[in-house]
């Protein structure tokens, strides 16, 4: 067993998760509802960077509806952003299966 070797490739995946991180917090995703009335944008970490609001929306009767869109609207970027993780760190990991609640990095 080539103990240098094993080390070296624990390097270089270090290295690469380190820049698949870095990618995945510049990579937008992008949520709507409502037919789009209602937008939000996340990181693919899930950090929010916008949310979009109809003005016909902003009334007061209209409070709990805009409330449901804005669920809706993060749900759905937050799905998006978890499917570009997971094909993010398939890549990353060759295609790997991972038991499922392994996290990477360790």
């Amino acid at each position: 067993m080539d103990f240098m070797g094993l080390m070296k490739q624990a390097q270089q995946m270090q290295a690469k998760m380190a820049e698949a991180q870095l990618e995945l917090e510049q990579t937008v995703v992008e949520g709507e509802a409502g037919g789009g009335m209602v937008r939000v944008a996340l990181t693919a970490k899930g950090g929010m960077k916008s949310i979009s609001i109809d003005p016909s929306l902003l009334t007061p009767d209209e409070k709990e509806i805009l409330q449901d869109l804005i669920l809706t609207a993060h749900m759905q970027a937050r799905a998006k952003a978890e499917e570009a993780m997971a094909e993010k760190m398939k890549a990353l990991t060759g295609g790997l299966p991972l038991p499922p609640g392994f996290k990477l990095p360790f």
